[in-house]
């Protein structure tokens, strides 16, 4: 084992602090990464403050990995040393289950490894990116373009593809009308990927503050939902709408403006339960969907899309000592518009 400087939380709701964990040592399949920077998700404080469950203590959150290789064991072949990478939303899979098979270990029936708060195929803890060092198996390590800065890519490893997936998945592109509800970390990377495409893209958010900021991102359209005006001029508009936002929604509205088998596909994950009236969807064939991030084949070709496309996350680059300030600071929506901690300060 290795030891690791990294920020944790020692109790559920506890500020995060400066500790050292133990990293295992790199095995036959594994990478060792030394981490240069980490995204700050809204899951991260979702984690830490118990509002999806129970979760386990000490817990160093971040799924937004990106780093160098440091070493690699000897049975490794997709990576070398000094080879830029970045690690996602999780760090293992059973491999074997249908799913697996496909390229959707998100959806493995053994359930994946989270990255972090979670415990992996030998029962210890896993720990996430908010420290300076991580050991991965290669098969869930990503390659990061060369064009892609390490600062601007590490949030794409979870904002980049929960809002890329469902995009491909149902269909944006030329010609179709795409909605992203909700312009914060998950939000901007939507729009950024649905202009790429080639789709009408039209922001949702609760006011017009951010809205020269959409433009500027590729939005055509931007609409407060403050404004009821909004869900009568848009009502039966869109093919699909990408929900980005984490608190509870009158899903009814926006359903309403979907167009008929149009879909309402869901990323952001609220802590409280949310309802709707069934014949929201049974009129006019429409979908109220979820979708969980992405495969790895699926992580890699976004990563190589954005590359292409010149796509990098928006961020706010702070030291470690930042972090419990962060936290709040996303919590009042006041970033623009990932924090992404520079791990040379842990």
């Amino acid at each position: 084992m290795t030891t690791v400087a990294a920020y944790a939380v020692p109790a559920a709701k506890a500020p995060l602090e400066r500790t050292t964990i133990e990293r295992r040592e790199v095995g036959e399949h594994d990478v060792s990464i030394d981490i240069r920077f980490a995204g700050i998700c809204h899951t991260d404080i979702h984690q830490v403050r118990e509002g999806w469950g129970d979760a386990i203590f000490p817990m160093v959150p971040g799924h937004e990995i990106a780093g160098v290789v440091s070493e690699v064991g000897p049975g490794v072949t997709r990576f070398a040393v000094g080879d830029r990478v970045g690690v996602g939303c999780m760090v293992d899979s059973c491999r074997e289950c249908d799913h697996c098979r496909a390229g959707r270990e998100q959806y493995c029936d053994s359930g994946m490894t989270d990255t972090y708060n979670a415990l992996d195929r030998n029962g210890e803890p896993t720990y996430g990116g908010y420290a300076r060092r991580i050991v991965v198996d290669e098969n869930y390590v990503l390659r990061v373009p060369d064009s892609l800065g390490l600062d601007v890519a590490a949030p794409l490893l979870c904002a980049g593809i929960t809002t890329y997936s469902p995009l491909r998945r149902w269909g944006a592109g030329p010609g179709t009308k795409v909605a992203i509800l909700g312009m914060g970390g998950l939000g901007h990377m939507g729009v950024k990927i649905a202009h790429a495409l080639g789709a009408e893209v039209t922001v949702l958010s609760q006011s017009l503050r951010k809205r020269d900021d959409g433009l500027k991102m590729g939005a055509d359209h931007y609409y407060a939902t403050a404004d009821p005006k909004t869900f009568d001029e848009l009502r039966g508009t869109f093919d699909l709408i990408v929900s980005t936002v984490s608190a509870p929604l009158n899903l009814d509205s926006y359903l309403s403006l979907l167009r008929p088998e149009g879909t309402l596909a869901n990323v952001g994950a609220p802590e409280e339960p949310v309802s709707h009236n069934l014949f929201s969807v049974i009129g006019g064939g429409r979908a109220l969907a979820g979708s969980m991030i992405g495969g790895i084949a699926e992580t890699q070709e976004m990563l190589d899309f954005c590359a292409g496309h010149g796509i990098g996350a928006e961020i706010e680059l702070i030291a470690a000592d930042g972090i419990n300030a962060a936290y709040e600071r996303v919590m009042s929506s006041d970033v623009r518009y990932r924090f992404v901690i520079d791990t040379a300060t842990i």
